[in-house]
C-alpha cells in the first residue's frame, strides 16, 4: 500500500500542481493579503509586525511542496499582491521570488527537536530573513539609502522573521491534518 502512494506523489509532482494545490495556495495568499492590510498595523511587536504575505507562501509550500519554478512563480504572484498593498511595492517582486526560492530548498532539509517537525520553523525564518533582507538590499541600491537605515532594518527584519516563522510553525500541523482528509 505504501508503495501505491509513493507512486502517486511521484506521478503527481511530474504532471505538477493540482486544482486542490492551486486551491490552498490561492487561498493562503488572499488571506496573507487580507490579513496584511487589516491587521498588520493592528499586530505590532515593538516596531515589528507579521508579513503576513511571506508567512502565506512559506505555508502554502510547505502544504503543496511545489517544484523550484512553480515556487518561483507563487513569490512572483505575491509580489504581484504587494502592488495593492500599501508600501514600495515594486521591490516586492525581487524580495518574494528569492524569499519562495529560498522556502523551496529550505523545505528539503529535515529539522527536527526530538519528535517535533522544526522544518516549517526554521524554513520560514530563513525564507523571511531572505526577502526581508533582499527588499532592504533593494531600498539601499535603488532609492539610495544610507548605511545607517540599512544596519536599521536589521532587527526588523529578524523579529518579523521570527514572529513569522512562529506563526507558520502553529498552523502547519492543523492544515497539513485537514488537507490529508
Amino acid at each position: 500500500m505504501a508503495e501505491k502512494r509513493n507512486v502517486t506523489v511521484d506521478s503527481r509532482n511530474e504532471k505538477g500542481l493540482s486544482i486542490q494545490d492551486l486551491i490552498v495556495i490561492a487561498v493562503l495568499l488572499a488571506a496573507g493579503a487580507v490579513l496584511k492590510l487589516f491587521v498588520g498595523s493592528v499586530v505590532n511587536f515593538f516596531g515589528m509586525k507579521p508579513n503576513f504575505i511571506i508567512a502565506s507562501y512559506c505555508l502554502a509550500i510547505l502544504l503543496v511542496r511545489p517544484k523550484l519554478l512553480e515556487c518561483a512563480i507563487i513569490g512572483l504572484l505575491a509580489g504581484a499582491i504587494c502592488q495593492f498593498l500599501p508600501g514600495t511595492p515594486w521591490l516586492n517582486f525581487i524580495s518574494e521570488l528569492l524569499g519562495a526560492v529560498a522556502m523551496y530548498f529550505m523545505i528539503k532539509v529535515p529539522f527536527r527537536f526530538g519528535k517535533m517537525d522544526a522544518n516549517p520553523l526554521l524554513a520560514t525564518f530563513v525564507s523571511t530573513v531572505v526577502s526581508g533582507g533582499s527588499f532592504v538590499v533593494c531600498l539601499f541600491v535603488f532609492m539610495h539609502m544610507e548605511t545607517s537605515g540599512l544596519v536599521a532594518y536589521i532587527p526588523i527584519v529578524l523579529g518579523t522573521a521570527l514572529i513569522g516563522s512562529i506563526l507558520v510553525q502553529l498552523l502547519y500541523l492543523p492544515l497539513k491534518k485537514v488537507l490529508k482528509k
